[in-house]
């Protein structure tokens, strides 16, 4: 029997993964937390062998630190990150802290029994593409890295001259590269911008 442990701040959500993986047979939910921070503790204790973590967890406990955490001390317990937020950074960071798997709530085809199974006989599991997100007249697939690491440091109400410094480029480049993402968008400002990629979740500034 695999035990698993599942970090899920919604108890409707978590109580409906625990009955869906436990009714295959195969897995024995060991705890349920609703803050990610918790696991830690919890993997100390040993005989874990699957964490299914969330990404936003109470508290504003960040699913993916604590994974890193785990990932640092405890090599051999696999990991499925999950989210129901489309933001666009979310799936590279799972993959540079070694988790196996990311599973998409909202926006993933595959069924998470699958990603389990799949998880645990060794294999990777992440999905083909991140969700297409619409903003203003384009959506989120339109937006280069960089692009997207403009947006995140105004949203996080950097000034022109500090998102230069943040990234070691010219101002002349920064404003070059926020004309272009207004023209793609059609907004006026990047005010609207930042109001329009948070609250489409494509952008969360403090994970």
């Amino acid at each position: 029997m695999v035990n698993v442990i599942i970090a899920e701040d919604s108890n409707l959500t978590s109580e409906s993964i625990k009955n869906q993986i436990e009714g295959s047979g195969k897995y024995h939910v060991k705890a349920v937390f609703k803050n990610a921070a918790n696991t830690v503790t919890a993997c100390l204790k040993g005989n874990v062998d699957l964490l299914l973590m969330d990404v936003c967890t109470e508290d504003d406990e960040s699913g993916l630190s604590a994974a890193e955490s785990i990932k640092n001390h405890f090599p051999e317990i696999k990991i499925v990150i999950m989210t129901s937020m489309p933001e666009y950074s979310f799936l590279e960071k799972a993959k540079s802290i070694g988790c196996e798997s990311f599973w998409y709530k909202e926006y993933d085809n595959s069924e998470l029994i699958d990603v389990c199974d799949r998880t645990l006989r060794g294999e990777s599991v992440y999905p083909d593409e991140k969700p297409v997100i619409k903003i203003g007249k384009t959506d989120s697939s339109a937006f280069s890295e960089r692009e997207f690491e403009m947006i995140r440091l105004l949203a996080l109400g950097q000034k022109y001259s500090e998102i230069a410094e943040s990234l070691d480029i010219s101002e002349n480049t920064v404003k070059f590269h926020v004309k272009k993402i207004l023209a793609k968008t059609g907004y006026t400002s990047t005010m609207q911008l930042v109001v329009s990629v948070v609250e489409s979740r494509l952008v969360l500034p403090k994970y």
